[in-house]
C-alpha cells in the first residue's frame, strides 16, 4: 500500500494534478481493502469464487486448461474495477496545480 501511494503521488504531481488528503487515503483503503479481500483464495470460500459461482462463472473460475486461468483473469478483472473506483474517488475535489 505504501508504494502505491507514493506512486500515486508522484504520477499526480508529475501530471499536475493536486489530489485531496482525505480523498487519496479514501481510494487508498478501497484498494487496500478489495485487494485483501479478493487475494484470499481459500477453495470453496474465497470472495472471487463465490462471486463467480453467484453470477453463474463458476465454471470460468475454475477453468485451467488450454492456457488459460480462469480465476487469473476474473482476478485481474475485478481488481481493475475496484481500480477505476480508487481512482474515480482519487479524484474527487482534485484540482490542477
Amino acid at each position: 500500500m505504501a508504494t502505491q501511494a507514493i506512486v500515486a503521488g508522484l504520477g499526480a504531481r508529475a501530471l499536475g494534478i493536486r489530489v485531496h488528503p482525505a480523498a487519496a487515503a479514501a481510494a487508498l483503503a478501497v484498494s487496500f481493502g478489495t485487494h485483501y479481500a479478493a487475494d484470499r483464495r481459500v477453495p470453496g470460500e474465497g470472495l472471487l469464487e463465490k462471486l463467480a459461482d453467484k453470477t453463474g462463472k463458476g465454471g470460468f473460475y475454475r477453468l485451467a486448461s488450454h492456457g488459460i486461468n480462469g480465476a487469473f483473469h476474473l482476478d485481474g478483472a475485478f481488481h481493475h474495477g475496484c481500480e477505476t473506483v480508487a481512482a474515480l474517488i482519487a479524484t474527487t475535489h482534485a484540482t490542477t496545480r
